[in-house]
């Protein structure tokens, strides 16, 4: 990161939902680190706390299945910081099942965090944004985004409407200095990943030892996880001025998933 870039990001602030660990957590720290934003980080998990002071950040605990607890993040990051310049839409979960068995309770959580709280978010923010003519909204979808893979009907659904949002927020935010811009990753070496490794076996019929080679890395031409701060160097990248002429992408990073 260059001299430029880091004065440039200094001073601004950054939301970062999902950002107690994972991608979130990569995300936030080089924010903080390489261009000096003051980030604020948002979960359900407490951890998020230490994430947040080691990076001189601000942590909210919320749990953003809830409308009131969207708003509620983006007015207490206004009360402490009095702005916000970036968002960064990434907490997710994940269940994987059959159709013909998805607990509809699972359906409900699953479009709730992952698609509904980013609308919201996206629409408290936009007003601050839009005064300022300059925004930056990041979502993190997923190749899943994309393309679509069996016994993941609701994480498909919703990151496939998280790339649609992107799109109609991008020709709305065009014309007032906003950009949005989704963040389509393959398998990330995160604990959503390793979280599902039991439950894929359950659904191939193969052992959990197989998951890797025949599950995350099948369609990947390079064969390895991505790691987590890959992603977050995008991300950076779609925060700085540098980026300002795109908006309205969905940008795989997927070790060569949608070249097939």
């Amino acid at each position: 990161m260059s001299r430029s870039a880091k004065a440039e990001g200094r001073g601004r602030v950054a939301i970062v939902t999902g950002g107690a660990r994972g991608i979130g957590r990569a995300i936030a720290e080089r924010l903080a680190k390489q261009t000096k934003c003051r980030v604020v980080i948002t979960d359900v998990d407490a951890r998020g706390k230490e994430v947040a002071e080691s990076l001189k950040g601000y942590f909210i605990q919320a749990d953003l299945s809830k409308p009131e607890d969207c708003r509620m993040v983006v007015r207490k990051t206004v009360e402490k910081f009095g702005t916000v310049d970036i968002l960064v839409n990434n907490a997710g979960i994940q269940h994987i099942s059959p159709i013909k068995d998805f607990p509809d309770e699972a359906w409900d959580r699953i479009m709730a965090v992952m698609l509904r709280a980013p609308f919201i978010l996206t629409k408290a923010v936009w007003p601050i944004m839009e005064a300022k003519k300059r925004g930056r909204i990041v979502n993190i979808a997923s190749v899943h985004g994309l393309v679509a893979s069996a016994s993941k009907s609701a994480y498909v659904s919703a990151k496939h409407g998280l790339v649609g949002l992107t799109k109609v927020a991008a020709l709305e935010g065009g014309s007032v200095g906003i950009t949005v811009n989704a963040v389509c990753p393959a398998y990330v070496k995160t604990d959503l990943v390793s979280g599902q490794v039991k439950d894929q076996a359950k659904t191939h019929g193969i052992r959990e030892s197989e998951v890797l080679d025949r599950v995350f890395l099948e369609k990947a031409a390079v064969k390895r996880l991505i790691e987590p701060d890959e992603v977050a160097a995008l991300v950076c990248y779609l925060c700085s001025d540098e980026a300002s002429a795109m908006t309205g992408s969905a940008i795989p990073i997927d070790v060569g998933w949608m070249a097939r």
